[in-house]
């Protein structure tokens, strides 16, 4: 196969590798603490950033306003996030971790790290590393 045809099959090929590695983290992230991959991103944003905004974690999981009113809703219905409103726009709501979310979040911690470590055993060291750059770069990419 020729550069040509290996740049290509970039794109085909980074959906087909998020595709399977969301499957596995999701399967196992939904045995040990009952949350979807999707979920834990928003319960780690939430986590960090107390008293945030829906559209505030709209913009950090680069979701549209719509797809995260539907996860709050489901992170809320779960009892591991409450809504709260916000102080000074009547129509926005503050987001808040709940224990419950809190003890979701730690008990996937142990499938995360062990999801980390078999990539790294994968790639390698380096290849991890090199990867995980490669892919923020991409995440952060502006074609203006």
């Amino acid at each position: 196969m020729s550069e040509h045809e290996a740049d290509q099959r970039l794109f085909f090929l980074l959906q087909r590798a998020a595709h399977r590695l969301r499957t596995v983290a999701d399967r196992r992230c939904t045995a040990a603490a009952g949350v979807t991959t999707a979920q834990l991103g928003a319960l780690f944003a939430v986590r960090e950033r107390p008293g945030g905004t829906q559209r505030e974690l709209a913009r950090t999981l680069g979701l549209r306003e719509s797809a995260v009113t539907a996860l709050v809703a489901r992170l809320t219905a779960a009892g591991f996030v409450v809504r709260r409103a916000h102080p000074r726009e009547h129509r926005a709501v503050t987001l808040e971790l709940t224990d419950e979310g809190g003890a979701a979040l730690r008990a996937a911690q142990p499938e995360i790290d062990r999801f980390n470590a078999e990539l790294r055993a994968l790639l390698g060291d380096q290849g991890f590393a090199r990867t995980s750059a490669a892919l923020d770069r991409l995440a952060h990419w502006d074609p203006g």
